[in-house]
């Protein structure tokens, strides 16, 4: 799948998990108690404009993930100062084409890059959303609930964009 599709597809997944995550039926209650909001104000924010910046957050996140889960991302920014990089017929880029040709599908998997998602989520997301949660009074309840629902959502984002990104 051409990556520039996947990231804008992969962005989605955020939504997706939020939209069964934070449902009613799931752990909606809990984070409204957490939060200390009700119905009445959740009904008077702008959603228009929550989901787009929440897709728009979730695009960053996908690029950002794509440097994390796919290792081979790194070859051309050893390479890139050297003489000839980016034309084909050059040594440098010979030597990129030959070792992607031996190594470009190594730990290319959903799994791997649902491990690399996790790591990201305990390592990352997990210490800003409990720094924040700590200054703001909340309770670890509040910092589990949210640090749950990106460990998930980042599982899937990370694991598809492993699994389905091309690397040229």
């Amino acid at each position: 799948m051409n990556s520039i599709v996947l990231v804008f597809l992969t962005a989605l997944v955020p939504l997706l998990v939020g939209s069964i995550y934070y449902n009613p039926k799931t752990f909606a209650n809990i984070w409204m108690k957490e939060s200390g909001v009700d119905e009445e104000r959740l009904k008077s924010g702008n959603m228009a404009m929550i989901f787009g910046l929440t897709y728009f957050y979730s695009l960053m996140l996908c690029f950002f993930l794509q440097s994390m889960v796919i290792h081979q991302f790194h070859i051309n920014s050893i390479v890139m100062n050297e003489p000839g990089f980016g034309d084909a017929s050059s040594q440098v880029m010979m030597d990129v084409k030959s070792f992607m040709d031996k190594y470009g599908n190594n730990f290319r998997s959903f799994g791997h890059g649902a491990i690399h998602g996790i790591i990201a989520s305990v390592f990352f997301v997990l210490p800003v959303v409990a720094i924040n949660a700590l200054f703001e009074r909340r309770s670890w309840k509040y910092i589990m609930l949210h640090w749950g629902f990106w460990a998930v959502s980042l599982l899937i984002m990370g694991g598809l964009i492993c699994q389905f990104t091309q690397l040229k």
